[in-house]
């Protein structure tokens, strides 16, 4: 059966290019009314135009969709406000919310300043957990909602230079590792997609003739799976070209040496308890 998004409302942040536009696009397409946000900046943050926003707008109307433009900050509490109040006068409700929006401000971490770590977690990490408050109580009220976060393989393994947008991305995933649990109850259902894609965040980053091959459209079909009705809850799917799998933390059994335990002991028995045999994922703080 197809998914459809007849009837319900979603905001997509950083919408007006790359993944976020291509979120936007699917899901118009599938019925859903759109909120496009997009503050219209630089990649590093600064500047601001209604321009992009408002071009992803007229492309969903022209195609008989529904949508209107928001040129709000997600990192600013009054911008990630405004996108949800403008979704409620406009339609009254809010479904989805995908948390895309982000900037980079690259440098060894030697020669980063603190306002470049400051301001990449501000917008990703901050924009998020904002644009996620100014939505939950309208979900839980509805007794629905779809939320997805947008992490990175920076956030997952690391990246040279990246310290900032790595910081961040990963702590989108322990954002949604306990929203998932909080809104279970009222079936609001926490995601996180890891997406590789040619856009002007990774154009410096990879080589041409990689980006051929990664497309951003080829990330959205995860993206829209996991803001679906059917989607799971507490996941982080990787997708890039064509490709998607699933990332998780694990834990192995360990090594039981006892309260006595010296630094020592630890040195000694170090391999043993890394070793990678018997792995397990933990869905939650529970049973320590």
């Amino acid at each position: 059966m197809t998914i459809s998004f007849e009837d319900q409302v979603a905001i997509v942040t950083g919408a007006g290019g790359g993944l976020g536009k291509c979120h936007a696009l699917e899901l118009a397409k599938r019925g859903a009314k759109v909120v496009v946000n997009d503050l219209g900046g630089n990649m590093d943050g600064t500047g601001g135009s209604s321009e992009a926003a408002q071009s992803v707008v007229n492309e969903i109307k022209a195609a008989g969709g529904e949508a209107i433009a928001n040129g709000g900050s997600v990192s600013d509490r009054t911008g990630a406000k405004s996108m949800v109040t403008d979704a409620m006068d406009a339609w009254g409700r809010v479904d989805i919310l995908i948390n895309n929006a982000g900037i980079l401000r690259d440098k060894s971490f030697s020669k980063m300043s603190l306002d470049d770590f400051e301001t990449v977690v501000n917008v990703h990490l901050l924009g998020a957990a904002y644009c996620s408050h100014a939505v939950w109580p309208i979900m839980r009220e509805q007794n629905y909602g779809r939320i997805l976060m947008t992490t990175s393989p920076t956030g997952l393994y690391g990246n040279f230079g990246q310290t900032n947008y790595g910081a961040a991305k990963l702590g989108q995933v322990g954002l949604m590792n306990s929203l998932k649990l909080e809104g279970a109850k009222n079936n609001i259902f926490t995601n996180t997609i890891a997406p590789i894609a040619a856009t002007r965040m990774t154009e410096g980053i990879m080589p041409g003739e990689v980006l051929e091959k990664l497309g951003p459209e080829l990330v959205t079909p995860a993206a829209i799976y996991l803001v679906s009705e059917d989607a799971p809850n507490g996941v982080v799917l990787q997708a890039q070209g064509g490709s998607f799998s699933l990332a998780c933390i694990v834990e192995n059994d360990g090594v039981e040496i006892g309260i006595e335990a010296t630094p020592e002991d630890i040195r000694s028995r170090y391999e043993d308890i890394v070793q990678m045999s018997n792995l397990r994922t933990r869905s939650s703080m529970s049973g320590f």
